[in-house]
């Protein structure tokens, strides 16, 4: 069950890979709860979360999901390097489907040399040999052609991960109802093709910009993942922002240049059932004066049971919208040679200190 347009061009099956999202959630965890070697929770006191792109799409999913709740902070890493904080009391979950994402070999070896306790997940490459050295577990990826396409997986291992060192009770009740509403919702985009939601949504953008807006830590995970989805598949601008900070800065920009932007830019509301009730009132607000500036306000409204379900519920419905767009441009989702080329340039430069 794919629900790809029967001429649009899908040379890694894309479509494929999105559409078994269900699946790809319930082997993720069953894998994570297989691997041995699990550190002990015992003096943790943080847990950094590194991984890059796609990679570490699922790291803002673990932020999103159990950052409110987890009893020691969640540090979401982007870079070369670790935190002051990192040492002999942290967690860290690094996460590299190919396991050569140079960012986060680096910081991974970083952290070990403090003394942290690493977890890794990945497909093999310098992370994998990392983990192997150092003793630390190591989880592996979906058989998908890309990371992007691997985030169920890569997504729900880290709660797993927490869950088994008793960090994050319940967690396996928020995977099953995850996975309970990627179905239904799955089966509602493919059954509906061009007549579902994805489709409507992906009409009403069009050739314009999206600009996406999401509340608090799942509607931001949710934006930023929209985001970059429309950037990989269909090869196109994004933006996003999250309520309530674009309330104090962002929304200040939209005073000049209407004639221009309502050419040019499409809202999209993320809303779900955990957003501050204050937020929902700036989200009604903003809309009312976005209308005038922009050519549509489109919102989504995320369904399922628990903050997971409904996240991945939103995740899932995004992945869908992108795919669309790259089929009505003729854009093949899956290939980012762009990105494959700077890292090429970048391996040609050598690393630092060559």
């Amino acid at each position: 069950m794919t629900a790809a347009p029967a001429t649009a061009p899908d040379t890694d099956r894309m479509w494929e890979a999105t559409f078994g999202l269900p699946e790809q959630v319930e082997r993720g965890a069953a894998e994570a709860a297989a691997v041995s070697g699990l550190p002990a929770a015992t003096g943790v006191t943080a847990v950094l979360a590194l991984g890059m792109g796609g990679s570490g799409m699922g790291n803002d999913v673990l932020a999103a999901i159990a950052g409110p709740v987890l009893g020691v902070p969640v540090v979401v890493g982007k870079d070369y390097e670790v935190p002051a904080f990192v040492g002999p009391s942290t967690l860290v979950l690094a996460a590299s489907f190919s396991g050569d994402t140079e960012e986060t070999a680096a910081a991974a070896e970083a952290a070990i040399s403090r003394g942290a306790h690493l977890v890794a997940i990945s497909g093999g490459g310098r992370l994998g040999e990392l983990a192997r050295a150092a003793g630390a577990p190591v989880i592996g990826v979906p058989d998908v052609p890309h990371p992007r396409a691997a985030i169920g997986g890569m997504a729900v291992a880290p709660l797993v991960v927490l869950e088994r060192m008793g960090l994050l009770p319940g967690a396996s009740a928020w995977i099953d109802a995850a996975v309970t509403q990627l179905r239904v919702r799955r089966d509602q985009l493919a059954a509906a093709a061009d007549r579902s939601l994805a489709a409507d949504i992906a009409r009403r953008i069009g050739r314009t910009i999206p600009l996406v807006y999401g509340g608090g830590p799942l509607g931001r995970a949710a934006a930023v993942r929209w985001k970059c989805q429309v950037n990989e598949n269909p090869k196109s601008p994004a933006f996003w922002a999250a309520q309530p900070e674009l309330c104090h800065n962002e929304l200040t920009g939209w005073g000049q240049m209407g004639d221009v932007t309502r050419q040019l830019m499409t809202v999209i509301d993320l809303r779900h059932d955990h957003e501050h009730a204050q937020v929902g009132r700036r989200f009604a607000l903003v809309d009312e004066i976005m209308r005038e500036v922009v050519a549509d306000v489109v919102e989504v409204r995320a369904a399922g049971d628990g903050p997971l379900a409904q996240l991945l519920d939103l995740v899932l419905v995004g992945d869908v919208v992108a795919l669309t767009l790259a089929a009505r441009e003729g854009v093949d989702p899956g290939p980012i040679p762009v990105l494959q080329d700077l890292k090429a340039a970048l391996g040609s430069l050598g690393s630092p200190g060559q």
